[in-house]
């Protein structure tokens, strides 16, 4: 799995994975090493991790494909995910701690939700110590606290390694967050507009004394 990261020393630097993981076991890593920018998207360091991204990957995926269209939808998916590892490697390009996970590509397509639907309700659990709550909140609101945490949390990191922040990569959520923004903003008067759901009319009879049918 650490040959097929993003490690931004051995981008920047040219050192190869090898040398920065000790270990007998020989591993091949990708040839030129910058594929690791496509390669690690694909791969999660356990199952919480997948399993949460693939969680807002459903809930909001979806609605934001519909409106772009399959092929659009996965060219901007995949950029998200370039983009925000070199988001990474720019803020902290001496970092040997691999990089991994589509949450950088996530966090366009959260971004890209903000956009498109921003009014949009989302149900949301929330967690008050050991009870929880599931509470309806718009989706502006939603995003928007999940990108301020985000941006905090990145700023915080700035003193510290990226291992001591267990190895969240929180600029790449930010740098692709804003670059998503920008992106959908830009394409959304390219973009097919909602479906409009009607209702079928129903006539509404006027109200009578006369007893209902079945008491005659």
């Amino acid at each position: 799995m650490f040959a097929y990261s993003v490690v931004p020393v051995a981008l920047t630097h040219g050192i190869p994975q090898t040398a920065l993981l000790k270990t007998s076991i020989p591993f091949q890593t990708p040839n030129p090493v910058y594929l690791t920018i496509i390669t690690s998207m694909f791969l999660h360091a356990g199952w919480l991790h997948i399993g949460g991204n693939m969680l807002f990957l459903y809930i909001f995926g979806d609605n934001v494909e519909d409106r772009m269209g399959h092929l659009p939808y996965l060219v901007f998916y995949l950029f998200c995910g370039v983009i925000a590892s070199i988001a990474q490697v720019a803020v902290d390009p001496n970092s040997s701690i691999p990089s991994l996970g589509a949450s950088g590509a996530i966090a366009g397509v959260l971004a890209a939700y903000l956009v498109l639907f921003p009014f949009a309700k989302v149900r949301t659990i929330i967690f008050i110590f050991i009870f929880f709550t599931i509470v309806t909140l718009p989706a502006i609101v939603l995003i928007g606290l999940w990108f301020l945490l985000q941006s905090f949390d990145g700023i915080a990191s700035l003193g510290s390694t990226q291992q001591a922040m267990g190895g969240v990569a929180y600029f790449a959520h930010v740098g692709r967050f804003v670059t998503g923004l920008v992106i959908t903003l830009l394409l959304r008067p390219l973009l097919k507009p909602p479906p409009d759901i009607t209702y079928p009319y129903l006539p509404r009879h006027p109200a009578s004394s006369d007893p209902p049918s079945w008491w005659r």
